[in-house]
């Protein structure tokens, strides 16, 4: 990495320094970590000012060197950003460099003509190509993840769909078989408004029992599944929270329709069926 990279990118800096023009070949090996692997490292913080062992092949022989500062975790290949072990170098000491970034206020695609023939200038057989965005290179890089969410989001708001319809159903039968019971509490002086709410209560306990041993099932399975598969894990409770109050919500809207059917009974014709 040059000089004011991090500033560039927006990257904030926790501790320590940037790399300057004084990290030369010729100079003390140093690096930048990101916090992750300063906190992992370090757990006391003071990363800074420490020494790192790296062992790869393109650096030669293991060597010390020496860490100047430390870096928020930067994570741009997964929807949710989860923690990066990331180890930055000085260009000069690495040797080889694979992208230039190039801060701009206006239209970057304005720029790749003038930045091109910079180039050039400076080298002329340097090769310049896939000039684009940081944004579009997320895009890129997450469009698989997107793709899952979405396919997921579908059938997540079909399952929703075919609940809301059961529970509906289950609920117009139940008050289509009982419009007898109906008329008689109509006539012994219930309410409407209670027969609304009681149609409403079963179809809350419905969609009670069912979210319950949904969520039983769901972390059994999944629990199981992750003692097979390191990368599936067990959902927390604000997920778990939430596609209960989504599903709570859509079994009071499926048992609004026969609720009302219910509370409008008429109560001679009720008397009247067998």
């Amino acid at each position: 990495m040059a000089p004011r990279f991090f500033a560039v990118l927006g990257v904030p800096l926790v501790a320590g320094r940037e790399f300057t023009d004084a990290d030369r070949a010729d100079g003390e090996p140093v690096v930048i970590v990101s916090e992750s692997i300063a906190q992992r490292l370090f757990p006391n913080g003071d990363a800074v000012n420490r020494k790192l062992w790296w062992t790869d092949a393109l650096f030669g022989a293991p060597q010390p060197r020496r860490i100047v500062g430390v870096v928020a975790d930067v994570d741009d290949e997964n929807v949710v950003p989860g923690p990066a072990l990331t180890v930055y170098h000085p260009v000069p000491q690495m040797g080889v460099a694979g992208r230039l970034f190039v801060h701009v206020s206006g239209n970057p695609d304005a720029l790749v003509r003038s930045v091109t023939r910079l180039i050039r200038e400076m080298s002329k057989d340097q090769p310049v190509e896939r000039a684009a965005t940081l944004e579009d290179i997320r895009a890129e890089v997450l469009a698989p993840d997107r793709l899952n969410a979405f396919v997921l989001t579908g059938f997540a708001g079909i399952a929703l769909l075919i609940a809301v319809v059961g529970v509906a159903g289950v609920l117009a039968f139940s008050v289509s078989a009982r419009v007898r019971e109906f008329g008689v509490r109509l006539a012994m002086g219930s309410s409407p408004r209670h027969l609304l709410m009681r149609v409403l209560s079963e179809g809350a306990v419905i969609v009670t029992v069912g979210i319950a041993a949904g969520a039983a099932a769901g972390y059994a399975f999944a629990g199981l599944a992750s003692s097979h598969f390191e990368s599936v894990r067990l959902p927390g409770a604000l997920p778990v929270l939430g596609a209960a109050v989504v599903l709570g919500g859509a079994a009071v809207i499926a048992s609004l329709m026969p609720a009302a059917r219910a509370s409008r009974v008429d109560v001679l014709r009720a008397l009247g069926t067998e």
